[in-house]
């Protein structure tokens, strides 16, 4: 069996991250433990479609912040003053998953209303 690197937990192990034997679904998802008094707090306030994409939401901009900051340490040699193209690219792509759940939210309350 190919040894996979398991990044939750830094190590190499024997077995494939995403297993497809014993009931690959319906698994308890970590986030929803790690993050059930946001998303209480939001399905309550919004439903729960709404409310989970808020908590994404959420979890998006702390990444962003978090690849903000390291953009912050890590200048452009060619253009100084901007992040490194990648840490660019990334945030781009944070800025456009954001607009599309933001997008989402909006017409789940149309469609609600």
């Amino acid at each position: 069996m190919p040894r996979t690197f398991d990044v939750s937990e830094g190590i190499l192990s024997a077995e494939p991250l995403c297993s497809t034997h014993g009931g690959g679904y319906n698994r308890p998802m970590p986030v929803f433990d790690d993050k059930q008094e946001e998303l209480e707090h939001y399905e309550t306030m919004m439903g729960v479609p709404r409310g989970r994409l808020a908590v994404t939401m959420d979890m998006i901009t702390d990444a962003m912040a978090l690849v903000g900051q390291h953009g912050v340490y890590c200048q452009s040699q060619r253009w100084p003053g901007k992040p490194v193209m990648d840490i660019q690219i990334i945030m781009n792509s944070l800025t456009g998953a954001k607009e599309l759940i933001q997008s989402v939210m909006e017409e789940l309350k149309k469609s609600s209303d």
